[in-house]
């Protein structure tokens, strides 16, 4: 009561109630701004998204989530910029009720969001209640004033008693046209990251989300949507493909058992063979995805629920297989239908859902959605 500037009764009146009721954010309440114990604090802000949600366009979320970063990327001297895979200072996502952090959502017109404090593990990751209807007007729940205040626990900020922050705990709409950050959170991130220098150039706020291509060089860098033999003469259906980087070759595994190689554009001499050529049993007449892991020279088959590990550099497959994918490689499901690696991860699809796992580690990292490549 006294928080809120109500009178300190020691009774849920009617008042206190109408208070207890607006949505608001997870976390408790303290006096002023305010920081987390410790004062924790990043000394650089990387962000990714890993679930969205359906109630905006991807691009729409993206675009939100760089306005409310740059509410505070315009007070002091912090940059942001988002990966678009592996693992973020912050990372994001919109999920209901338990989401395996120990905080569930209580559906809708509740808790709307919650943050964690600067730091390892869940530290700095921002989760929104899926169960909420957002929205970027003043109906429903308005993504950029929740974000906003989010954002400010990721970075360090704890609730604010003034009404006017940001940082006060319950939500209530306000315009958000030409919206600048309170006085009060001004003071608050300040204290954390000190003020901008007064010749030092700002870079923008980097929120993009790449653009795609089947085949990746350096980076991700743009669609291209061709009919599959127009680009590789004779094939019609590609089952699963994998490139393998130490020759320059792309290997694309057809129906009726077969599988060809690649330089570019160019079948190799000798192809198409058999997949029995490989090592597969006369009973595999087809694979479902494939996926060259370079760190260990092993290329991964997945045929149903099993998989097969070839050794590139000894031309045969090892010894054991097949193995189960659900037990060997735990947490990516019983069964894929698509694989790749990217920058150290190997990315395991199967239906509209995918895993990033740490082939290395023997580890599933995190669960994604597949639109978050392909934006379909």
């Amino acid at each position: 009561q006294e928080f809120f500037g109500l009178e300190a009764t020691g009774q849920l009146d009617s008042n206190t109630l109408e208070v207890m009721n607006r949505p608001r954010c997870g976390f408790t309440d303290v006096l002023r701004y305010s920081h987390f114990e410790g004062g924790p604090k990043w000394d650089k802000t990387v962000i990714t998204v890993t679930e969205y949600t359906p109630d905006l366009t991807q691009s729409e979320v993206d675009e939100t989530l760089a306005k409310a970063l740059k509410l505070y990327g315009d007070v002091t001297p912090l940059d942001f910029k988002q990966i678009d895979s592996g693992t973020a200072d912050i990372m994001i996502k919109f999920t209901p009720g338990d989401h395996g952090d120990f905080a569930p959502f209580d559906g809708p017109q509740g808790v709307l969001a919650h943050a964690f404090s600067p730091g390892e593990g869940h530290g700095g990751d921002t989760h929104f209640d899926e169960d909420e209807s957002w929205t970027l007007t003043a109906e429903g729940s308005n993504l950029f004033l929740v974000a906003a205040h989010e954002f400010g626990h990721a970075l360090g900020l704890a609730h604010s008693q003034v009404q006017t922050a940001l940082m006060f705990p319950t939500y209530q709409y306000v315009n958000t046209d030409g919206y600048t950050l309170p006085e009060d959170d001004v003071q608050g991130v300040q204290a954390l990251y000190g003020e901008i220098h007064p010749h030092r150039k700002k870079q923008n706020t980097e929120i993009e989300m790449p653009l795609y291509c089947w085949k990746r060089s350096s980076s991700w860098d743009g669609i291209r949507m061709k009919k599959i033999q127009s680009v590789w003469a004779g094939i019609t259906k590609v089952d699963a493909a994998y490139e393998y980087k130490r020759d320059n070759t792309l290997k694309l595994c057809t129906t009726g058992g077969r599988y060809w190689g690649f330089r570019g554009n160019a079948a190799l001499p000798g192809y198409p063979k058999r997949l029995s050529d490989l090592g597969f049993p006369s009973s595999v007449t087809g694979v479902d995805a494939a996926v060259h892991v370079s760190s260990a020279s092993r290329t991964l088959f997945f045929v149903g629920y099993r998989f097969w590990s070839f050794n590139e550099r000894r031309g045969k497959m090892d010894r054991g297989y097949p193995k189960l994918i659900h037990r060997e490689l735990r947490g990516i499901g019983y069964k894929v239908d698509a694989a790749f690696e990217n920058r150290g991860f190997l990315y395991f699809s199967y239906g509209s859902s995918q895993t990033e796992y740490h082939y290395t580690r023997r580890r599933a990292s995190r669960k994604l959605f597949n639109y978050r490549w392909m934006d379909c």
